[in-house]
């Protein structure tokens, strides 16, 4: 398992973006040298944890929970196949793309050392926007990346350290539940009546999953495993 490339984005001004100013740091390019990642403080107020790569909105990027974005290479070059054309590595707005490393299945609160020092944690999956889909440009892009669910994974930073392009990947704790970045993001979007099994992964959930989660169970309790259930999104 190894890190591909660290891709850092400038902010640009793009007619799609709703961020304040209408600038864009998706648009994330391979890194030559190393860099550093930090945490970069609460969502809201910190951005990236990368240092020279732009966060743009602050509303619903950035932050301790998603501090890191990766996506699997191995992914990419299925959506190459499935659109037909080249997909640098990068092109989904990913920080980290990596080879060798199964994203959609690591479990949340896993964690991940990148080159000698870096150790980042799972914290959920990605939920796909509009400025996404603008820039790739696909029609019904939301709903085929829903559909597809590989979504990469979010991570926050638990020791910060300095990366570069062709570092190794080792995990160094897998939990032992069995909440998926893969589950989480269903939860999240298709499969409503998974929230109720996403707690099991406690507070290693991004916040924001967390509190959809104990919201889902509050309101409906525990969902049966089968029929329609509350809350369940087409």
């Amino acid at each position: 398992m190894k890190l591909l490339t660290v891709n850092l984005g400038r902010p640009v001004a793009v007619d799609y973006s709703d961020a304040p100013g209408g600038r864009t740091g998706i648009d994330k390019r391979p890194a030559d040298g190393p860099v550093r990642v930090t945490d970069p403080g609460p969502k809201g107020q910190g951005a990236s944890g990368l240092a020279g790569d732009a966060v743009c909105d602050l509303r619903h990027h950035g932050g301790s929970d998603q501090a890191v974005y990766a996506f699997a290479r191995e992914d990419l070059d299925a959506w190459e196949r499935e659109l037909g054309r080249t997909l640098t590595n990068g092109a989904f707005g990913e920080n980290l793309t990596t080879s060798g490393l199964d994203i959609t299945g690591a479990k949340i609160g896993e964690r991940w050392r990148v080159g000698d020092s870096l150790v980042l944690e799972v914290t959920s999956g990605r939920i796909p926007c509009r400025t996404f889909a603008s820039r790739l440009g696909e029609k019904g892009w939301v709903r085929r990346f829903t559909q597809n669910g590989a979504s990469g994974a979010y991570l926050r930073v638990i020791e910060p350290g300095e990366i570069r392009s062709g570092d190794p990947i080792r995990i160094v704790h897998r939990p032992s539940h069995d909440v998926t970045v893969g589950m989480a993001f269903r939860a999240e979007t298709t499969e409503r009546t998974l929230l109720p099994r996403v707690l099991a992964a406690g507070e290693a959930l991004h916040a924001e999953l967390l509190g959809d989660a104990r919201a889902y169970v509050a309101k409906y309790g525990t969902a049966p495993a089968s029929g329609t259930a509350p809350g369940a999104t087409a």
